[in-house]
């Protein structure tokens, strides 16, 4: 949410009640910590008091025993609940953080694809990190040290009042101007403090795209360029953070300034008051007491405030999240439905399995695009699947391929037409229940972070040691992975393993799910020909038992396939088997000389 330049942002109800909403499930806990914040202050406010009387009994020959033995008890038990206050403050502001980091990263991995991918992944993740530590004080210590600073405040002018009517109006002038100024300066801390953090989720997504695209950056010799352009958010978030800082430093100078003042005007007036006999010492030096104590109440409304506006902003921030469509969402609604059709197939045997000549996937006359008003990436697609056999799909670039399978993955929702699994429509099926039956290979096979073990156990964590030696024999990675010191249990990162084995170890992962559907985007681009071939033969065998989808743009991919389909510009343009579009499809003859050139490229 950004904020336009010359606006500010005040800390409206509607903008509290946000902050509030991460506060409140524990308001039990807050609620314990401000007695405690009260019962210490309360404790501090009689210090003064005590002392005058400690005074007064040394001018009058009286025991000091007592009033010296109330200072000690008074610092001994304000001592105690200072460090359960703290402790108390500290602990609860862990767990709003817990819980913000919690429900934002279940909600991102939740999310539909298109939602969290128009974002970059670094400002997702600048607001788990760096968002929700402003929360920590904002949404727990700044409410209960606003109301005990203004209670401390409060008081100390009500004690004063008591000790002397004339001191305490010099003092409440000063306090006016100093609140007068805070409120002048407070609402541009917030838009400056709310500006570096919009910059900084910038810099975070930007860093982390220039971070994958490392190597990229590196062969253009634009280590610099790219720099550059990330560090100019830096600048503005610095620039922003700056304007805050100087505004913040000013209202302390101005809260200081007060305070200083205010003790130079009782120290003058007292001091005239106690000649002409109408103040006792005493009273005079409790008042000045109480003076110097006000810096403590005001230092805390001004340090809260600014806390509070700091998590305000990030608390907005961090509920624009809410704001993504969820997956989880959909299949709540869907649950009673669900759990009614459940309950149908088991009251229905013949109806449990579906009849071996039903289509195991099916897509009816399909239109999908990636917003409400972009242009359909895929238009009236009308394909079958059957139970068993091997499916590619071709066509050049930007035709469709791939949103045809984020159409069966259920990543996109068509706008036009219905995908059915086992004759039964997409939509009365959960995406658990769809993504069940499938298994995906991306085409950039991207690492989990994790071993090798996390990466295949991915979607089977219940697989055997025998079952994952076996995968990783089909795709001819065993002996490589026996040959390291921690075998399966060896961590990956991005440059741990290279392409080829890349694809291989989400080939296995996919291959150990046995599902009933395999989907291959391009799933052997960066194999050499050995392990091409060793690949292929699985991929035969398991086209067999099940079915296979690919989108080749490799010759070897296409003239195995049982049924080609050939796509263009978003729509079937033809399908049939390698020989029969040959003969009868001019744009499948051109891909297909393609392939062979690049084929016979890459063998020379």
């Amino acid at each position: 949410m950004t904020v336009p330049e010359g606006r500010s942002r005040k800390v409206s109800v509607p903008r509290l009640r946000i902050l509030w909403s991460f506060a409140r499930p524990h308001r039990r806990a807050l609620a314990l910590a401000l007695v405690l914040a009260l019962v210490g202050s309360g404790m501090g406010l009689a210090t003064p008091m005590v002392t005058k009387g400690v005074l007064d009994a040394l001018g009058g020959s009286g025991s000091m025993r007592w009033p010296i033995a109330a200072l000690l008890l008074l610092l001994v038990v304000g001592s105690a609940v200072m460090y359960w206050q703290w402790t108390l403050l500290g602990a609860l502001g862990e767990r709003v953080v817990l819980s913000a980091r919690e429900s934002m990263v279940r909600r991102f991995l939740r999310a539909t694809v298109p939602a969290v991918t128009r974002r970059p992944p670094g400002e997702l993740v600048t607001r788990v990190t760096s968002d929700t530590v402003l929360l920590h004080q904002a949404a727990t210590g700044a409410p209960v040290g606003l109301i005990n600073a203004v209670v401390m405040l409060l008081g100390t002018l009500v004690l004063m009042a008591v000790l002397d009517l004339v001191l305490l109006g010099a003092v409440v002038a000063a306090v006016v101007v100093v609140g007068v100024l805070f409120g002048v300066l407070m609402p541009g801390i917030a838009t400056a403090q709310q500006r570096a953090q919009d910059h900084l989720g910038r810099l975070g997504g930007n860093l982390e795209g220039a971070l994958r695209a490392i190597r990229t950056v590196k062969a253009g010799r634009a280590e610099d360029r790219t720099a550059e352009r990330i560090v100019a958010d830096a600048r503005t978030s610095a620039e922003h953070g700056i304007r805050a800082v100087r505004r913040e430093a000013l209202a302390w100078t101005i809260s200081a300034a007060g305070i200083q003042l205010a003790i130079i005007l009782v120290l003058g007036v007292g001091a005239w008051r106690v000649s002409e006999g109408a103040l006792e010492v005493s009273s005079l030096i409790a008042f000045l007491l109480y003076s110097f104590g006000l810096m403590d109440p005001i230092s805390e409304l001004s340090q809260n405030v600014t806390a509070l506006q700091s998590g305000i902003a990030a608390a907005e921030r961090i509920r624009e999240t809410d704001d993504l469509q969820t997956e989880q969402t959909e299949q709540t609604e869907q649950t009673e439905q669900t759990e009614q059709a459940e309950r149908f197939v088991r009251d229905v045997p013949e109806r449990e399995a579906p009849l071996p000549d039903t289509p195991v996937l099916e897509l009816r006359d399909v239109t999908a695009a990636y917003g409400p008003d972009a242009e359909p990436a895929v238009r009236g697609v009308g394909l079958v699947i059957p139970r068993r056999g091997h499916t590619a799909i071709v066509g050049p670039s930007g035709t469709g391929k791939t949103t045809l399978f984020s159409l069966v993955l259920r990543f996109l929702e068509p706008t036009g037409g219905e995908l059915l699994l086992d004759g039964r429509p997409y939509r009365d099926l959960t995406h658990d229940e769809i993504r069940s039956r499938l298994a995906y290979v991306e085409q950039d096979t991207p690492i989990v972070p994790g071993t090798i073990r996390d990466n295949l156990l991915l979607a089977r964590p219940d697989a055997t040691e025998a079952e994952l030696l076996r995968v990783l024999r089909e795709v001819r990675l065993a002996e490589k992975i026996d040959a390291l010191d921690e075998g399966l249990d060896t961590p990956l990162s991005g440059t741990a393993v290279s392409g080829g084995e890349r694809q291989r170890i989400a080939l296995a992962r996919a291959l150990l799910r046995t599902p009933d559907v395999l989907l291959l985007d391009e799933a052997t681009a960066q194999l050499d020909g050995l392990t091409e071939a060793a690949v292929q033969e699985c991929v035969r065998g398991r086209a067999a038992s099940g079915a296979v989808v690919t989108i080749a743009h490799r010759l070897s991919n296409v003239i195995d396939a049982d049924t080609i389909v050939v796509m263009e510009a978003g729509r079937v343009r033809a399908r049939g088997s390698h020989d029969e579009l040959l003969a009868t499809d001019a744009l499948y003859r051109e891909l297909v000389e393609a392939l062979r050139i690049a084929a016979d490229a890459r063998a020379v």
